[in-house]
């Protein structure tokens, strides 16, 4: 929606999705300097437009300064303000000033723009146009709220990765929830994108699961073995294998026959995976994440491949009996070939890495991890780069961490007795206290059945992403039922229900979507009072935020944009009446302007909320 004239567009400079990528990087920029107005595809990413603007107007005042990224930043005296005249006076030892002047003279025409203005030793403030400003809150209604221009790519995200025959734990809980966030922000942005659950499902551990089965349930082969609790019989078999010699060398042989696809091991080795993914999906219905299982047995032809490319490029060295791989910014070599013969996790990633650049085609990999991997994928990187698997200019790869889950107690979060906490566990925990703190507020007895269920679902759910989502997930947080389903401040209960009274003003004034888009289909939104200006401000600043995401993929940005919305709502609406009535409590005036602005601010937030992976309801 932002329009600037094709012949001053300068396709030099910043950007903000893909550093790595400068192919893409330039169509980003140009889409964003060239989208129309009235385009009902994409919304306007405004500091990303102007900064483009400015880049091409310092390239042309100063054509000989190099590597130019104008940078600008929100203005109390204006809408933005640029300071770059005060780096360039020093480089060109001239007057910042007359610096700054050169290059607000030399910016191009935009319809964003109303007014450029210099102050100070050489600050350019920058106001945006009203008609521009009210044309885009009118889009909001009309089109709903829709991604900036962006170029598609295909995006890999590994996330989640429990182990076959373990119970998913609260430490999945970030990654599930983190990765799944990313993906949902990647597929409204317009990229192709392949969500995957590298699963442990293969490896030593398989011989003494089978080795026991055979025991348990000798007509495993015909017969679905009935195992209600896989993790008890996970411990059973470890219990066998520490203890008793003898059913240690039978698991060693089922390992060996395993690996030889020897038919009724295969059979075992399936039942138990199956029995283990059933119980994953239950965790990702409930969560409504969607991922696609590809666990580590899907690259074993591939590991010998990786093998073989990495033994004929004599990338290999030998160890005491392993064959290692080093490589520059690797400060820990990856372990290709065990002593014994057999692969390893390096190996595993290795064939992984190649198999997504290049079966899949992957333009950018995202890993999704706790912190504690962090030497392993550097490693990986590097080597993948050594191996000539992996080039930055062609593929970005971002290892995307996160800190550990705490307790109240400041300690790693556990239970009671010290085992850790089943994520199943954890979630029925939650929809008992959202249960719990909603009928403390009586909402039980002013919503039907079928509304309490969805609200005590949105909020238990909601509240446990969100309490992950709006922390910096480089750092480690503290898991708080309390905190979390408290309705005041930053937390997902409080927004829910935010968001459930915006929805309520048209409501209550009997008037329905349908007749608010009426409205803005007859003419644009009309903007007076301050706080509405200042509402349609922060709406418009969305494309911009989710674009700052993609270069570091720290979602609480959006969670903090989430909560300032809703508050300068709340400023909005303590000052300006939608709906008036008189002292019989009969509706007297209606507002549809400002409807209209309820309506935009309700579909921003929605949107936040969908890329966050929370649901949001009605009535709360």
């Amino acid at each position: 929606m932002c329009d600037l004239p094709r012949k001053k567009l300068c396709t030099e400079g910043p950007t903000n999705l893909l550093p790595s990528l400068s192919g893409s990087i330039e169509r980003q920029r140009e889409n964003a300097g060239t989208a129309s107005l009235g385009n009902s595809k994409n919304s306007c990413n405004v500091l990303g437009h102007l900064e483009n603007l400015f880049t091409c107007a310092i390239k042309s005042a100063y054509p000989s300064v190099t590597n130019v990224v104008a940078q600008l930043q929100v203005s109390k005296h204006a809408d933005y303000q640029c300071n770059d005249a005060m780096a360039l006076a020093k480089t060109l030892k001239k007057n910042p000033r007359e610096v700054g002047d050169s290059i607000l003279k030399s910016v191009p025409a935009s319809p964003l723009i109303s007014k450029l203005e210099l102050s100070g030793p050489g600050f350019i403030n920058i106001t945006l146009s009203q008609d521009f400003m009210k044309q885009q809150v009118t889009n909001i209604v009309l089109n709903g709220v829709t991604p900036p221009p962006t170029t598609p790519l295909r995006v890999v995200v590994d996330f989640s990765s429990p182990n076959i025959a373990k119970e998913m734990h609260v430490g999945h809980l970030r990654s599930t929830i983190i990765g799944d966030s990313i993906s949902r922000l990647m597929e409204f942005l317009g990229h192709d994108v392949l969500r995957l659950n590298h699963l442990g499902d293969w490896g030593t551990q398989f011989g003494m699961l089978i080795a026991h089965l055979e025991d348990r349930f000798p007509d495993f082969a015909t017969k679905p073995p009935p195992i209600s609790d896989l993790q008890t019989f996970y411990k059973e078999s470890k219990k066998r294998f520490d203890e008793d010699e003898e059913f240690k060398k039978r698991a060693y042989q089922a390992v060996v026959k395993l690996q030889a696809h020897e038919p009724v091991h295969i059979k075992g080795w399936q039942e138990i995976c199956e029995i283990s993914k059933r119980e994953f999906s239950k965790v990702y219905d409930r969560l409504q994440v969607k991922i696609i299982d590809r666990g580590e047995s899907f690259y074993q032809s591939r590991m010998e491949d990786i093998v073989n490319l990495l033994n004929s490029g004599g990338m290999l060295e030998e160890d005491e009996g392993r064959k290692v791989m080093f490589a520059e910014g690797a400060d820990i070599p990856l372990t290709i070939v065990k002593s014994d013969g057999g692969f390893t996790y390096d190996t595993s990633d290795m064939a992984c890495i190649k198999q997504r650049i290049g079966e899949e085609k992957a333009d950018w990999l995202v890993y999704v991890t706790d912190a504690g991997q962090a030497q392993h994928f550097k490693s990986l990187f590097a080597c993948a780069k050594k191996a000539g698997i992996y080039d930055a200019k062609k593929t970005r790869i971002d290892h995307v961490t996160f800190g550990v889950v705490l307790g109240e107690d400041k300690k790693k979060f556990k239970t009671r007795s010290g085992d850790t906490v089943r994520l199943v566990d954890l979630l029925n925990e939650g929809l008992q206290r959202s249960e719990e703190k909603l009928k403390e507020k009586e909402r039980d007895k002013v919503l039907t059945p079928e509304e309490f269920t969805k609200a005590k679902n949105a909020v238990a759910y909601g509240c446990i992403k969100y309490a992950d989502l709006s922390h910096d997930r480089s750092r480690d947080y503290v898991f708080s039922f309390d905190r979390m389903l408290d309705f005041r401040g930053n937390t997902a209960a409080y927004l829910l229900y935010a968001l459930t009274r915006i929805r309520s003003i048209a409501r209550t004034a009997c008037v329905n979507r349908k007749e608010i888009v009426s409205e803005a289909q007859k003419r644009p939104i009309e903007l007076e009072h301050e706080k509405e200006w200042k509402l349609a401000r922060a709406l418009l600043k969305l494309p911009d935020v989710l674009v700052k995401i993609t270069e570091d993929l720290c979602l609480h940005t959006l969670c903090e944009y989430l909560f300032e919305v809703s508050a300068v709502f709340t400023e909005f609406y303590d000052n300006c009446y939608c709906v008036e009535k008189n002292s019989e409590g009969k509706i007297v005036k209606i507002n549809l302007n400002r409807l209209m602005l309820c309506e935009a601010t309700a579909m921003v937030m929605e949107k936040c909320f969908a890329i966050l992976g929370i649901d949001t309801v009605e009535k709360m």
